[in-house]
This record gives structure tokens, C-alpha cells and sequence, in this order.
């Protein structure tokens, strides 16, 4: 009789093949198909896991030399208004503050964090509106050539 499609029987699987025979699978070859597949499994994730550190390490270095941008500019400028600053805070002072705040929450150490990339944005937002109040461009670009800060 015949059986059906990967039925197991007796010391090794049986199957039809696509003449209609029926045939039987070495025991063997089911432990090397075993093997290989453990072994390419094992090897996949190793390779999965090295690029994902990479690209990790890669877009981590981006978004703090962005940070880093954003931080070092709105001190440099908050320290430049306070000396010429009146009496009373400005506009512009109170948006420094505001964007050197957001930055020194953020956690840039804390690849978990759910709202990493909304709190990003949000930093991103406050930047230009205080390029505005400056009345200043605000282009931020990371140059991937040369790995520097294009202005």
C-alpha cells in the first residue's frame, strides 16, 4: 500500500514522489537535514545579532551627535543672551532653557524607552522654533561621508 506524505513508518519516513512511487527516506539524511538546519539556525542568529549591533551603534552615534548639536548650540546661545539679557528673562532665554531641559531628560542611555523617537521629535520641534526666535537657519546634517557636521 502506499502511504501518505511524510507518513513515518518503519525505520525512515515515506513519501510519494512526483511520479506516483513511493519512497523511503534514509534515517540519515533526516539527521544531517537536522544538523544543517540547527547549524544554519545557529550561525543566522549570530550574524542577526552582529548586524543589529552595528546598525544599533550606527544610528545610537547619529542621534547623540544630534543631541550633542542641539545641547552645545542652545547653551553657547543662552550663555550669549544672558550677558546682554535685560532685567527680565526674553522669549528667547525661556525657549533655551526650555530645549537645554529637554535634552538633559532625555534617555540617550535607554535604548528601551518606548517614546525615545517621539521625545526626539519633540527636541527637534523646540529647535527650530528657537532658530526662529533667533532669527537663524536651522539645518542640522550629519555628513556620512566624511562623518562630520555640515552647516
Amino acid at each position: 500500500g502506499r502511504a501518505g506524505r511524510g507518513a513515518a513508518a518503519g525505520s525512515g519516513a515515506r513519501w510519494i514522489n512526483n511520479k506516483g512511487l513511493e519512497r523511503r527516506r534514509s534515517p540519515r539524511l533526516g539527521r544531517f537535514h537536522g544538523e544543517g538546519y540547527q547549524e544554519g539556525y545557529a550561525e543566522g542568529s549570530h550574524v542577526g545579532v552582529t548586524e543589529g549591533r552595528r546598525y544599533g551603534a550606527l544610528h545610537g552615534a547619529k542621534i547623540g551627535s544630534e543631541i550633542g548639536y542641539y545641547l552645545g548650540f542652545a547653551l553657547t546661545w543662552q550663555h550669549l543672551l544672558h550677558r546682554s539679557a535685560e532685567e527680565k528673562p526674553s522669549k528667547k532665554i525661556k525657549a533655551l532653557e526650555t530645549l537645554i531641559g529637554m535634552i538633559q531628560k532625555y534617555p540617550y542611555e535607554d535604548p528601551t524607552y518606548d517614546k525615545l523617537h517621539e521625545d526626539l521629535e519633540k527636541i527637534r520641534g523646540k529647535f527650530k522654533q528657537v532658530c526662529s526666535l533667533l532669527n537663524i537657519q536651522s539645518d542640522f546634517r550629519i555628513n556620512p561621508e566624511r562623518s562630520a557636521l555640515t552647516f
